[in-house]
C-alpha cells in the first residue's frame, strides 16, 4: 500500500517536465495560476455539455454508456484521477463490456507522450476497478473538434509504473531534476521565473 497518492496528472506533469512535479511537491507554495490554465479549465466544463449531447462516432462507437467525472483511487497503484469521461461499451449489463478512457486537451498539436502516459494510468485504474479491459483510449482536441485514437499497449502500462517510481523518488530526495531536452516547452511554463539555468 502506498503511504500517499499522486494524482495521475502527476504522470503528464513529470513527463513533460519532471521540475513541475519537484515544484508542486517540494515547494508547493510558489505554483502560480496563468491564463492559459484558467481558459483549460473553462474549456473543459464547456465541452462536457457538448459531449453530452452528440453521438459517439468521433470515437468509432455507435453505442455505450458515457460517465464524466469518474474518480477513481487505487491504493495498490497509489494514484488518484478524475477522467473527463469513460465509455463502457456496449453496456455495464453486456458480458463482452469494455471501457474507453477520453480525455479533453485544449490544444492543436498532437498527443505527446505525456497525455498518451496519462490515459495509460487512468486505464490501469478503470481495469482495476471495474474488472473491465482497456485497450484504447481517445484524445480529444477541443479547438480541433477531433479526436486521437491512443491504443494503451503493455510497455505503456509498463512506462506508468517506471514512471511512478522515478516521480516518488525525485520527491523523496528533494533534489531539482535537469530541464527537459527541448526547453522551448519552458517559455509557456508557469515555472520558468523559478529555473535560472533555462531560457
Amino acid at each position: 500500500m502506498a503511504q500517499w497518492f499522486l494524482e495521475v496528472t502527476d504522470l503528464k506533469q513529470y513527463t513533460y517536465c519532471p521540475r513541475i512535479l519537484f515544484y508542486r511537491y517540494c515547494l508547493p507554495d510558489i505554483r502560480p495560476l496563468t491564463f492559459l490554465m484558467e481558459e483549460g479549465i473553462r474549456q473543459h466544463e464547456q465541452e462536457e455539455v457538448r459531449e453530452d449531447r452528440r453521438s459517439l462516432r468521433h470515437y468509432g462507437l455507435k453505442e455505450g454508456e458515457r460517465e464524466f467525472h469518474t474518480i477513481i483511487c487505487s491504493e495498490t497503484l497509489g494514484f488518484v484521477g478524475c477522467m473527463d469521461m469513460v465509455i463502457v461499451t456496449p453496456s455495464r449489463a453486456s458480458q463482452n463490456a469494455e471501457a474507453i478512457v477520453v480525455e479533453y486537451k485544449y490544444s492543436e498539436q498532437r498527443a505527446g507522450a505525456y497525455f498518451k502516459l496519462q490515459l495509460a494510468t487512468y486505464a490501469l485504474l478503470i481495469e482495476e476497478a471495474w474488472k473491465l479491459p482497456v485497450t484504447w483510449g481517445y484524445i480529444y482536441s477541443i479547438p480541433l473538434r477531433k479526436a486521437e485514437q491512443v491504443l494503451i499497449t503493455p510497455r505503456l502500462k509498463k512506462q506508468v509504473i517506471q514512471t511512478t517510481e522515478a516521480i516518488r523518488q525525485t520527491v523523496a530526495c528533494e533534489v531539482m531534476p535537469s530541464p527537459p531536452a527541448k526547453q522551448q516547452r519552458c517559455l509557456s511554463c508557469e515555472f520558468r521565473r523559478f529555473c535560472n539555468d533555462v531560457v
